[in-house]
Formats: structure tokens, C-alpha cells, sequence
């Protein structure tokens, strides 16, 4: 059975009268990669804070290793990169890393294999200031992993990089994940959990609306593209469809949501039945962001 990692039970956070998280429950299990999903000002950065020890929860509790170990043990078993990067400019990588391990009461045997994976080996005695935002970001990661932590714990890793940077941190992500080490990663880029994480958690206003499989984000049974010279003849008739959900007009098309499953076939003999025609017919699958937004809209 997996081994849960991390337990958070109806966690909140006050803040006067604005509540950044809101009575949060979710349970983190060993060899997933999690995403922690959200816009801007959703708790993500306020949740990870306050299981890493930095700020204080107003309610509710959470537990490490199910209660086996205390925060302080547990975060020697954790790596986490929550703010930017805090690193000596005038060091190079190497003793940037040393320092970190003498910080974490870790062992210095791993900071090659480290540097190594992160692609900063021929660069380890180049000071940290001649480093890009990649190459810092990378250097960030590599500090987390120094002690081959259980579970690595990333606040939107990607946040300001160019394409190539970002397609690097991804690329590392995948290769720990695959290593077997779990991961937290907070993001409110849609397509970076669909990337790179299996399990998603998704927040907005400090509520979680969603924990589960990416894959399984809500029921989705996609929509409809339909096109005809007499759009107004067409929405009404689908309107009578028991599968329809919803109808939206984008200038000469129809987009209809399901309800439940309608194949292509069964709705081109329902149209045929009625004489009516249509010059496009197309079944859609709607994107992770379509359904990110179908499932926080304001109920």
C-alpha cells in the first residue's frame, strides 16, 4: 500500500477578514507527482508555507509520516524550493552546495551525482552570479535534492524563465519523478500539470474544488462544433436533446456541451431525421483549462 506522506485536516489560514485557505483537506502519497493548481492568490504559496513551518495556520492541523515524525524530523526528509533562489553570488556552485549541506546536516557525497543531473556539473566552479535564471533555477533544484529527500516540494519552479528554461525544469521534473521521489509542485499554468504531474489539487480562493487523477479532472463527455446556414433552427433543435447541457454562439458556430455521452453518428442521423444540415460537424475533447474553469466557475 502507498505510504501517505502528508495529511492536511480542514487546514486554514486568516489573514483579518480575508481567508487565503480554507479549511484544506488533502493527502499526499508516496510516488505520485502531485500539482498543487490554482491562479494567482488561490493558497497555494500560504498551504505550502504553513506544512513547511513558515507561517502559522489560524485552524485546523496537518501530519507528517501520519503523525510518526514531527514537522522539524520530517523536513529532514524534504526538499523544497518555495521562494527564489537564495544563494552567495560571489561562490561558486560547488561551494554554494557544500554550505547547504553543512546547513542541512547532510552528507557532501552527493553534490557531483547532484550537479550532474541537473546538467551544471562543467559549471560547478562558476560563481553563482554568472549563472542565467535557468541555470539559478537549476542550481535551486539541485540544492532541494542534496539529501535525497523523499519528497521534493516546488513553488512554481518555472515562474520568469524563457522556453528553453522552462522546458528544462520540466524535463528535470519528469527525470526525479521517474527516480521515484515524490513531488509537490504548485502551479497556476494549466498545461505544466498536465505535463508533468499525475495527481492534481486544484484551489481558488483557498477552496479545493478537486482532488483526484489528472485525467479525471471533472466527467467530461467534450462538446460538439456545429455549423449551418440557420443557426437559430439548429440551437433549437439541439436544445431538445436530453445529452445537451448548454449552447454557446461564436459567430457562425455552435459549441454544445454534453451532459452525457452522444456520439458523432447518433447526432448526425438525429439532425438527418429533422432535415437539418449541416456544412460542420466536429466532436471536441475540451482542453485540462476548459474543464479548470468549468469547475471553479462560481456555483
Amino acid at each position: 500500500m502507498e505510504q501517505t506522506l502528508l495529511q492536511l485536516n480542514k487546514l486554514s489560514k486568516s489573514y483579518g477578514r480575508l481567508k487565503a485557505v480554507d479549511q484544506l483537506s488533502i493527502t499526499l502519497k508516496k510516488g505520485n507527482v502531485y500539482g498543487l493548481l490554482g491562479p494567482n492568490g488561490s493558497g497555494k504559496s500560504t498551504t505550502l508555507g504553513m506544512v513547511l513551518n513558515v507561517i502559522n495556520p489560524s485552524s485546523g492541523s496537518f501530519q507528517w509520516y501520519q503523525g510518526t515524525l514531527n514537522t522539524h524530523q520530517a523536513l529532514k526528509k524534504i526538499g523544497a524550493i518555495i521562494e527564489r533562489p537564495n544563494f552567495y553570488p560571489y561562490m561558486t556552485a560547488s561551494q554554494n552546495l557544500n554550505l547547504i549541506c553543512k546547513i542541512k546536516q547532510c552528507s557532501t557525497a552527493t553534490i557531483q551525482e547532484k550537479l550532474e543531473l541537473v546538467g551544471l556539473w562543467d559549471r560547478k566552479d562558476s560563481k553563482f552570479r554568472t549563472y542565467s535564471l535557468g541555470m539559478k533555477q537549476r542550481l535551486a533544484i539541485a540544492a532541494a535534492l542534496v539529501n535525497n529527500p523523499e519528497l521534493l516540494i516546488l513553488d512554481e519552479p518555472t515562474n520568469g524563465l524563457d522556453p528553453e528554461g522552462i522546458h528544462q525544469i520540466r524535463a528535470l521534473i519528469t527525470k526525479i519523478a521517474a527516480d521515484g521521489t515524490t513531488i509537490l509542485l504548485a502551479s497556476h499554468l494549466l498545461d505544466e500539470v498536465e505535463k508533468v504531474c499525475n495527481q492534481v489539487i486544484v484551489l481558488k480562493n483557498g477552496v479545493k474544488y478537486y482532488e483526484g487523477p489528472v485525467d479525471g479532472i471533472s466527467q467530461t463527455f467534450g462538446y460538439f462544433e456545429l455549423k449551418s446556414k440557420n443557426l437559430e433552427t439548429l440551437k433549437q433543435f439541439l436544445e431538445g436533446i436530453d445529452q445537451v447541457k448548454s449552447i454557446e454562439k461564436e459567430q457562425d458556430t455552435l459549441k454544445v456541451f454534453l451532459n452525457a455521452d452522444l456520439q458523432s453518428e447518433e447526432l448526425s442521423e438525429k439532425l438527418a431525421k429533422a432535415q437539418i444540415f449541416v456544412s460542420h460537424l466536429a466532436k471536441k475533447k475540451p482542453s485540462l483549462e476548459d474543464q479548470f474553469f468549468t469547475l471553479t466557475q462560481t456555483k
